[in-house]
Formats: C-alpha cells, sequence, structure tokens
C-alpha cells in the first residue's frame, strides 16, 4: 500500500464541523417530509458502515471483500435477541452485537491478517460467504425464510438512532486513527510492516486491533438496521452486493481520509434514489453510476475530499500570479 496523507487539520475544528453536521441533521424531521427523514437515515447507516470498510483498507492496508459478514452478524444478533422467546430490548442487543462481531474478527484476523493482499480479500470474502451460508441452514436464524423484529412506525426514532451511532463512530475513529498512538501505529503498519515490526510495535496485534474496530462499527449499525427494516434474511443483510457498494463510496470519497467515506457515501446513494426515481429498478442509473465512478477515479484519484485542496491549491497560485504580475508591472512602470 502506498502512503496516504493524513487527514490532520485542527482536532477541535474537524470535531466542530462534525458537530455542527450533525446538529444541522437533526434538525432535518422538523423541516422535511418523513420520506427525506428516511433517505437522511439511509446516508447515515452507509456513511458509518463506509467508514468500517475505510478503517481496515484505508488505514490498515487490507482490502477485505467480505465485511459485509459484520454487518450481518450485528443484524442477525439484534433480530434474533429480539425475538419473543428472548425479548430483549433494543437497546441490549446493540452492544452483544458488537461484542459477537469484535470476537469473530479477533479470531478470524489472527490467522487471516498474517496473509497478504489478494489472499486476505480472499479469506475475507469466504467469510462472507460462510456466514451467508451458515444462517441460510441453521434454524435459529429464520433459515432463507429471515426474521422479523417488532414493528416500531417512528421514522424520527431510526433517523437518530442511526445518526447518532455513525457520528459517535466517525468521531472515535478520527480520535483513535488520527490523534492517538494507535493511530500512528496503524499507518506505520500499513506503510512498512517490517520497519514498525524493527521499532518494537507489536504488528499483529495493532492489525487484530483494527480488524476488530473495523469490525464492530457495521454490527451496531447492522442491528440498528435490523430494527429499521423490521424483516432480514441473509439476502438482505449478506448480500455482497453491500460490500460492493461500500467500496465505491469509499474510494469516491477519499481512500484514507477521515471524512471521505462521509462524502462518498452521500454523493453516491442520493445519487442512487435520485436515479432509481428517475428510471426505477432497472440497470440504467447501474451504467450512470459506474460511468460517475470512473470519472472520479479517472480525475480525481483521491476523492470527493481532495477537492477542498485543490480549490486552496488553485487560490494559492493565483494569488502568486496576481503579485508577480504586480511586481511586474511595477518594475515596468520604473524602467
Amino acid at each position: 500500500m502506498s502512503k496516504r496523507p493524513a487527514s490532520g487539520g485542527n482536532p477541535y475544528l474537524n470535531l466542530g464541523v462534525l458537530a455542527v453536521v450533525v446538529a444541522v441533521m437533526c434538525l432535518l424531521p422538523l423541516m422535511t417530509s418523513p420520506y427525506y427523514v428516511r433517505v437522511a437515515t439511509g446516508v447515515a447507516l452507509w456513511a458509518g458502515i463506509a467508514l468500517s470498510w475505510n478503517v481496515i483498507c484505508g488505514y490498515a492496508g487490507y482490502i477485505s471483500f467480505g465485511h459485509v459478514a459484520f454487518f450481518g452478524i450485528g443484524a442477525y444478533t439484534t433480530a434474533i435477541l429480539m425475538q419473543p422467546q428472548h425479548d430483549w430490548d433494543f437497546w441490549a442487543t446493540l452492544p452483544v452485537a458488537a461484542v459477537v462481531a469484535g470476537a469473530v474478527a479477533a479470531l478470524v484476523g489472527w490467522p487471516a491478517l498474517r496473509l497478504k493482499g489478494a489472499y486476505f480479500a480472499i479469506a475475507t470474502w469466504a467469510l462472507a460467504e460462510a456466514v451467508r451460508e451458515l444462517t441460510t441452514v441453521v434454524k435459529f436464524t429464520g433459515g432463507s425464510g429471515g426474521l422479523s423484529t417488532p414493528i416500531r412506525a417512528d421514522d424520527n426514532f431510526f433517523f437518530y438512532t442511526m445518526l447518532g451511532a455513525s457520528a459517535i463512530a466517525y468521531a472515535v475513529c478520527y480520535l483513535l486513527l488520527e490523534r492517538s498512538k494507535f493511530g500512528f501505529k496503524v499507518k506505520a503498519v500499513r506503510d512498512n510492516e517490517i520497519a514498525a515490526r524493527a521499532q518494537g510495535i507489536n504488528t499483529n496485534l495493532v492489525k487484530i486491533q483494527a480488524f476488530v474496530l473495523s469490525a464492530v462499527i457495521p454490527a451496531v449499525l447492522g442491528g440498528i438496521n435490523a430494527y429499521w427494516i423490521t424483516f432480514i434474511n441473509p439476502q438482505s443483510v449478506l448480500n455482497t452486493l453491500i460490500t460492493d457498494q461500500l467500496v465505491v463510496m469509499v474510494l469516491v470519497g477519499g481512500l484514507g481520509h477521515a471524512w471521505g467515506p462521509a462524502l462518498g457515501a452521500t454523493a453516491m446513494f442520493l445519487l442512487q434514489e435520485q436515479l432509481r426515481v428517475s428510471y426505477g429498478e432497472t440497470t440504467a442509473y447501474i451504467i450512470i453510476v459506474g460511468a460517475i465512478v470512473m470519472l472520479i477515479v479517472l480525475f480525481l484519484p483521491d476523492g470527493l475530499v481532495s477537492l477542498g485542496r485543490r480549490a486552496r491549491r488553485m487560490r494559492l497560485i493565483r494569488q502568486y500570479l496576481g503579485r508577480a504580475r504586480d511586481d511586474l508591472v511595477k518594475t515596468e512602470a520604473r524602467g
């Protein structure tokens, strides 16, 4: 993996911007219709799970093709515990979902993170397929028929819950990966594992910790999603298309940047929703989205997050050219 630029910047400013964005979004249910509240809930969901993939790939340097497994584990944990025979409170299921997903990530990561490149990607893909097959055949998951969760007709509840979970995930990941020794260790392992090990860093432990962190986030969001949509099955929460979508969102937003996943998830989810409204459930929107992704990869390889840096660079160039022109005019006037 090549070295990627850190987000840097003033931590108080970055967290302040996050707080302002969340505060503004909290007012959304007061200003718009339930449809747009549900769309915003979807944005918060995808922004969170895109962040989780950015942790393992953008920061740790490992490409995962099976991250949907942790989303599904969280969804099934919440759905199973909320069944009438268990009757758990929704809020109590989320910590359990996080622990189960984290434990699976630690167990799988211990051998898998010793692999490199495509071998690790294939191992994670195999994990997702194994989890999907397991949920299809065992009885307590409902098999291919799936599970239902209690119905709660309150769009605002799910919006605020999803928004809060994603905002907390972004704040925690920013502080851990951009403003702590742990973040420096993760980036050191990504950039040169041999050199990191020579500096006394326990590289295996750091990679497992990063993998567990990237698993806990989608598990919690998957649990919230299971309660929100009221019905889950292997096709809905363990579909490989989920991993494909979040990968695209991270690449579009900016791989390895703290806020890249949020930008990419917002842009791509809103675009897909608009195209679905315009073209319906056809392949037309897939073609359009694919073309847009190709253009961004070609002309904005660092993602949408690089637009701010490019605008600043162009402003500095214009200022420099303006001063040079003024100096030239003054020099000619003296002559």
